[in-house]
């Protein structure tokens, strides 16, 4: 497509834009008018009747059926995300532990503690956390009052993307948008799912929007929101919420229609609104005395800045995450790089394993990107729609390259950041094309762009043995037939390219559609989770073989009978557990290749919690209230299925992956001493560091000297050790003066 392609009249996909502050937006059939935005007379008898009218109505430009349309759509995303929530039960039980902590202690909630006691935190800051333990606070411990939260933003998340590709495009720009986004797999995974990247993918989207409302007049309240918004992001998930910043930052001080002084103070003035909405609380826990505070999960030193620069900062770029289950340096790899987290390269997001969460519609949009600039070229420095296409396409783009190239930790859900920028794109660009099919080149772009999406489908299709192989070519060749009618779509007339287009996106969303289907309909638990069925391959998952790592598994099934069980809501019936996978156990993987640390029965492992019978559940109620903790165990996960099986306070020692030095031996000999902890939980993965980090002897000492000098318990296929109990041949003065001082305790 040619520049001279861009329309020089109103009616055009961007029409006329003046260099300076223009008046008002632009829309696809000409200026939107005031009362639309909430301008003018727009604002006129603001009654209860009136906001009820408009909220069915929606714009008074807008056809009769869009406002429904819209309404329909996000009640069906609701009912989708809801339908067989509670199969996963406590999800991501390590988060579910510290929201069950936060709805019984203010200070946990504040923290982001792991439990009520607040012995130590999630290796995140606590943003998450809040919505859900303030749902369990509410309404009582339980799968959907956890996750439903989770379900909300999503419905929050497609609202805001409606509402921002809406406003400069048309509405069925917005619709579609909606749809690409809400049936994204790895969408339809993590809003069902307890971990941040649910809230951090809603305030990502809120930002977008927030900076194209900013570009439209030069307002600097909206551009103080955007930075609002990225500060909170930040309190969700650290450094990723920066990743858009670059362009968006560019963008606003390139175009936005003021002078270039006004912009850099408006930019000043959101960087201000940034750091002190994300600030407050670092200044608070680091300025808060250690001794009263939580140990900060995660860090070596205590401080949640080493955390945020170091494990959840560089280390996710360079590989050295200290602390992490790759021991620091599991990113370094030979050849193309990647070593313990898969190989790094500009396909990663592509790959096997990867693919099929994110990528179906990434080509489409990759194009669809290129074909919107290019219609927009010679529009204004000002204009709206290409400012657009540019602060979705810099969003994709940066995020993007980062997750391609990072060496550290990475997982396939993080991927669901991407979800909102491929959403927006494929829906800007296709109605922006389909508007000028007239145009040879638009209509052979957008054929282009259902041909590539249907070919890509059926590769992906394909990388699952047996998943659903009639659907693999339905898809093809409903794609290929599309294509050819879009192209000569202007021959036809409207109502036969009407029909092409249907048939087209309908081949664009079979192959999502039928994955997001799998991925609702099973539960998911445990800290690896993906969307969709198991896929043959796999690259960009924990690797191994580097240091730290378990060998390969190779290719073949889970272990049968290993993983310990995901508990359900009330913690007595277990739900259905997953293995690394996110699967039920035993379930083929095919080559797919997963780091799994699995120990049986009740003692569970570093990324899935462990199986708690009736006998220990009440065996570590029993008492519980005399003590600060009523057990302590190695790793998080195994900890957070006791105290969600009892909600009881139960120390996760090391944090999550068992490395972190808290607490050191003295310290815990110390609570043993005072009486604090009731029962000691054997087993449990992780375990590995302790002072001085990986490699320590924190975990593993602790366990040392609690075996040598405590009672054995067997408490059905669990084993604690009573901390009141000391063996008869132990002559540890530890031991001694932690029962002189438990007497009274029990």
């Amino acid at each position: 497509m040619t520049a001279s392609a861009v329309p020089t009249g109103p009616t055009g996909p961007t029409g006329p834009t003046a260099p300076t502050a223009p008046t008002g937006p632009t829309g696809p059939t000409g200026p939107v008018p005031p009362e639309a935005l909430g301008l003018g007379h727009g604002h006129r008898h603001r009654g209860a009747g009136s906001v009820l009218q408009r909220a069915w109505r929606g714009r008074p430009d807008d056809p009769r059926w869009v406002r429904p349309a819209l309404l329909a759509l996000l009640t069906v995303t609701a009912a989708l995300y809801l339908w067989n929530l509670s199969a996963s039960g406590y999800a991501n039980s390590f988060y579910s532990a510290a929201v069950q902590a936060g709805s019984e202690s203010w200070k946990a909630f504040f923290f982001g503690s792991s439990d009520a006691a607040s012995a130590i935190t999630v290796d995140k800051p606590p943003a998450a956390l809040w919505p859900m333990a303030l749902s369990v606070r509410l309404f009582g411990l339980g799968s959907w009052q956890i996750l439903v939260p989770e379900v909300l933003m999503a419905v929050a998340t497609a609202g805001v993307l409606y509402a921002a590709v809406r406003r400069r495009f048309s509405a069925a720009a917005g619709l579609i948008a909606v749809v690409v986004f809400a049936l994204t797999p790895v969408a339809a995974l993590m809003f069902r799912f307890n971990n941040p990247d649910a809230l951090l993918t809603l305030l990502m989207t809120v930002t977008v929007y927030c900076v194209l409302r900013a570009l439209e007049h030069a307002r600097t309240e909206w551009l103080v929101l955007a930075g609002v918004a990225v500060g909170f992001a930040f309190l969700t998930k650290t450094l990723q919420a920066f990743l858009i910043l670059p362009p968006l930052a560019l963008l606003y001080a390139l175009c936005a229609p003021t002078s270039v002084r006004r912009r850099l103070g408006q930019l000043a003035l959101s960087t201000v609104a940034l750091v002190v909405s994300g600030g407050w609380w670092v200044a608070i826990v680091e300025l808060w005395p250690a001794s009263s505070r939580p140990y900060i999960g995660g860090s070596q030193n205590n401080s949640f800045l080493e955390l945020t620069f170091g494990y959840n900062g560089l280390g996710r770029i360079n590989g050295e995450e200290t602390g992490s289950v790759g021991g620091g340096g599991g990113g370094r790899g030979g050849g193309r790089g990647g070593g313990g987290w898969g190989e790094t390269g500009i396909d990663r997001l592509v790959g096997s394993n990867i693919g099929g969460q994110i990528s179906w519609l990434l080509p489409a949009a990759l194009i669809l990107l290129v074909a919107g600039l290019v219609v927009t070229w010679k529009a204004g420095r000002t204009d709206t729609a290409r400012a657009a296409f540019l602060a979705w396409g810099g969003a994709l783009l940066t995020t993007a390259a980062v997750f391609s190239f990072m060496q550290g930790i990475f997982h396939e859900y993080y991927t669901v950041a991407l979800a909102p920028y491929v959403a927006a794109l494929v829906g800007m660009g296709a109605t922006v094309l389909w508007e000028e099919r007239s145009r040879f080149l638009a209509s052979a772009a957008l054929a282009g762009t259902v041909a590539v999406t249907a070919y890509w489908s059926y590769v992906l299709l394909g990388r699952s043995a047996g998943y659903m192989p009639w659907l693999r070519w339905a898809v093809l060749i409903g794609g290929l037939l599309a294509a050819v009618g879009l192209l000569l779509a202007a021959r036809f007339g409207r109502r036969a390219g009407l029909a092409m287009a249907g048939l087209g996106l309908a081949a664009s969303l079979a192959g999502p559609l039928a994955y997001t289907l799998t991925t609702v309909g099973e539960g998911h638990a445990g800290s690896i989770v993906t969307a969709g069925p198991a896929v043959a391959g796999g690259r960009g998952g924990p690797g191994f073989g580097g240091p730290g790592m378990p060998p390969a598994q190779g290719q073949g099934k889970i272990p049968q009978g290993q993983p310990g069980q995901q508990l359900g809501p009330q913690g007595e019936q277990p739900g259905q557990q997953q293995g690394p996978q996110g699967r039920h156990p035993g379930k083929q993987l095919g080559q797919k290749k997963r780091y799994a640390i699995f120990t049986g029965g009740g003692m569970g492992g570093l990324l899935n919690g462990a199986t708690v019978s009736s006998q220990a559940k009440a065996k570590l109620a029993q008492d519980a209230d005399s003590y600060t903790w009523a057990a302590a165990a190695i790793g998080a996960q195994n900890a957070a299925s006791y105290q969600l099986a009892t909600e009881k306070p139960v120390m996760a020692i090391g944090g999550f992956n068992g490395s972190d030095p808290s607490p050191t031996l003295a310290q815990f000999k110390q609570y043993v001493s005072d009486g604090k902890i009731h029962y000691f939980i054997g087993g449990g993965g992780g375990g590995r560091g302790g002072p001085g980090g990986p490699g320590g002897n924190g975990g593993s000492s602790i366990t040392s000297w609690v075996e040598k000098n405590f009672k054995k318990v067997t408490v059905g296929d669990a084993t604690f050790y009573d901390l009141t109990k000391p063996t008869s041949s132990s002559s540890s003065s530890a031991a001694s003066s932690a029962t002189n001082s438990s007497t009274t305790a029990s």
